[in-house]
C-alpha cells in the first residue's frame, strides 16, 4: 500500500474542547515539526486546503519560535530504507520514501534553518528510536508544541508518546493536515480528550507573546 491521493477539505476552524488547562511558555517549550516532507505533501493538492493554511500556520509557529529562541525540531524519514530499517511499516505503507530529495527533502515554504535541530524518525512516534526525549531533557523543555503531517498517525502517536513521558503535548489543529476531514477530527477529537491540549496556530502565538521569558535551554544542532 501507498499513500492515498487526499481530496481537499477545509482547514478546521476551531479546535475542540480541551480538558486540560496547559499553555505553552517560551521557557518550557519546543517546537516539532513533523515530517512535513515532500513525499507526504505529495498525497495534497498543492493549491487547494488545508495545505496553504498548513504552510502558513506552520512557518508562522516556526519564524516566532526561532524569533524567541525557543527550540525548533524537525523529523524526517529517511529514504530506501532496508527491510531491517522498515520493519512492521512495510506490511502497512510499502516501501515508503524513496533516497531522493523530490521525497526525502522537507518542502521548502518550511525548510529548516541555521540552528534549527533534524532528526530522523522511523516510526510514528517522533520518540521512537530518536533523541527527542533527550534533547528536550537537556534543555530544560516539558513541553512539546506538535505541527506537521499526518495528524491521526505520526502527530496523534508523538502527542501520546510526550503524555506518557510527562511532557505536556500541544497538537496545533490548523498546523496540521490529514487524509481527510474526519481522520483530521477523529485526530483532534482524542488527542483533545485523552493526552493533549489541542490549540490554534494563533493561540499558541499569543501565548508565546505573553509569556515571560525565563530558562532559555537551547537544542544543538542535530544531524541533517
Amino acid at each position: 500500500m501507498t499513500l492515498p491521493r487526499i481530496a481537499p477539505y477545509p482547514m478546521p476552524e476551531e479546535p475542540p474542547p480541551t480538558r486540560v488547562g496547559w499553555r505553552p511558555e517560551r521557557d518550557r517549550c519546543a517546537l516539532l515539526v513533523h515530517d512535513m516532507q515532500r513525499y507526504f505533501l505529495g498525497a495534497f493538492r498543492a493549491d487547494a486546503e488545508p495545505v496553504p493554511a498548513l504552510l502558513r500556520n506552520v512557518r508562522a509557529l516556526r519564524d516566532r519560535c526561532a524569533d524567541l529562541g525557543i527550540p525548533v525540531i524537525y523529523t524526517v524519514q529517511p529514504g530506501s530504507q532496508s527491510s531491517a530499517e522498515r520493519g512492521l511499516l512495510r506490511a502497512f505503507w510499502g516501501e515508503g520514501l524513496r533516497d531522493e530529495e523530490r521525497h526525502t527533502a522537507v518542502v521548502p515554504e518550511v525548510a529548516p534553518r541555521a540552528g534549527d535541530t533534524v532528526l530522523t524518525k522511523r516510526r510514528y512516534s517522533a520518540f521512537a528510536r530518536s533523541r527527542l526525549a533527550e534533547l528536550l531533557r537537556g534543555a530544560g523543555r516539558d513541553q512539546l508544541v506538535v505541527c506537521g503531517v499526518y495528524a491521526h498517525i505520526g502527530v496523534l502517536m508523538t502527542a501520546c508518546d510526550a503524555f506518557m513521558r510527562d511532557i505536556e503535548p500541544f497538537v496545533v489543529a490548523d498546523a496540521v493536515a490529514d487524509f481527510s476531514a474526519a481522520d483530521h477530527a477523529m485526530a483532534l477529537d482524542y488527542a483533545a480528550r485523552r493526552c493533549a491540549a489541542v490549540t490554534t496556530a494563533r493561540a499558541v502565538l499569543e501565548d508565546l507573546d505573553r509569556a515571560v521569558p525565563g530558562r532559555n535551554g537551547a537544542v544543538p544542532a542535530g544531524d541533517r
